[in-house]
């Protein structure tokens, strides 16, 4: 069963179709976007080992040929290096603004590929299919593309919308639990920023969804992406409303940037850490009741995930240190953090008004912990 969320953004809508199976299909999901029968693939090589073969079959099935990419895995591929590579590649398989480009991966996959072919020829055509769980419900819808710089995370991108995401649930499937529950930091996100009866029900339902449970598993992917579409379409560059979804991200991104956007930190688990301390701060500051960031840490501790700074491996940078890292995140506007804060699970929004003596106390407590 395929599921459909529609990104109605004016003159450049697209769906997000959503369901198991997705892959074995490809061809006739593409086709209409093609003017002729061949896609240029770009991947990374653990996706290849597990899923190319299959694509490629989707691919032949309608007579769509392709040639393929590989880049290494991990965070480091998102810099100027692979980008240039990228972009070579894909000039050398002469790939022509009516042409599509298909993004084949995680997150990172999705952010270098989209960028490169927002470049390219002032923009080429781009599909997402993505094939982990964070990037099912994030980061391949609404068109943010972009790569890391030694200053920060995602510094230096484009807002480029794919022309259609394929998200086949059915690929999850082949995920490493540690891979998958990063993503589900993700998939919280979306309750604890403005759905509560989301939350309520990934209390219940997230172990089983963890399990493997492909109900539940499509439930959660088609909820998130329902609420970052309407949110896009609503403030599609960010002037408002979408740096709601940034909930935990100021926290997330400095911390990846500590830790050398390494696997001692997935950007999920960054984003689940980011989100406990978020609500801590909210708390703090008196805009929420103590109970709520307590629930969001007993969720995560529930399903397994990383909770606070002590379940990050190795050292880490000082409070003072931390603190300057978020200055160089994207939500600084006129030097002062933005923050996305929550009156209760479900009610998150968006302040500058955070006195930095809170927030770098937060920290040193935090720390203190380890």
């Amino acid at each position: 069963m395929t599921e459909v969320v529609e990104v109605n953004l004016p003159g450049r809508e697209y769906e997000v179709r959503i369901g198991p199976g997705l892959v074995a299909d490809v061809g006739k999901q593409i086709l209409p976007l093609l003017h002729r029968n061949r896609v240029a693939v770009v991947t990374e090589t653990r996706v290849a080992e597990r899923h190319l073969a299959a694509l490629e079959a989707g691919l032949a099935k309608a007579g769509v040929m392709m040639e393929a990419l590989q880049l290494p895995p991990g965070e480091g591929t998102k810099d100027w290096t692979h980008l240039m590579r990228v972009v070579d590649w894909l000039l050398d398989q002469r790939i022509e603004r009516r042409d599509v480009v298909v993004a084949f991966g995680g997150g990172v996959i999705g952010d270098l590929v989209g960028f490169a072919a927002a470049i390219l020829r002032r923009g080429v055509r781009f599909v997402q299919i993505p094939t982990s769980l964070l990037a099912q419900v994030d980061s391949s819808v609404g068109g943010k593309t972009g790569i890391n710089a030694a200053q920060g995370k995602n510094l230096i991108g484009a807002f480029h919308q794919p022309s259609l995401v394929l998200a086949d649930t059915g690929l999850l499937d082949s995920l490493p639990e540690r891979d998958f529950l990063a993503g589900y930091g993700e998939v919280m996100k979306y309750g604890l920023l403005g759905d509560a009866a989301f939350f309520d029900w990934l209390e219940r339902e997230g172990p089983a969804l963890a399990r493997g449970d492909a109900e539940a598993r499509l439930r959660a992917v088609r909820r998130s992406v329902e609420m970052k579409a309407e949110i896009v379409v609503r403030d599609e560059t960010e002037q408002g409303d979408r740096a709601l979804l940034n909930l935990g991200h100021t926290f997330c991104h400095a911390l990846e940037a500590a830790t050398g956007y390494s696997d001692r930190l997935l950007h999920g688990e960054g984003v689940a850490i980011g989100c406990a301390l978020a609500f801590e701060l909210s708390a703090r500051l008196g805009l929420c009741a103590q109970e709520e960031p307590s629930r969001v840490r007993a969720h995560l501790r529930t399903m397994g995930m990383k909770t606070d700074l002590s379940d990050i491996p190795g050292d880490l940078p000082d409070a003072a240190a931390l603190l300057d890292l978020m200055g160089q995140d994207k939500k600084v506007i006129d030097g002062k953090l933005r923050f996305i804060l929550a009156r209760g699970i479900g009610e998150a929004f968006v302040t500058s008004d955070v006195p930095g003596q809170a927030v770098l106390g937060l920290l040193k407590d935090a720390l203190q912990a380890r």
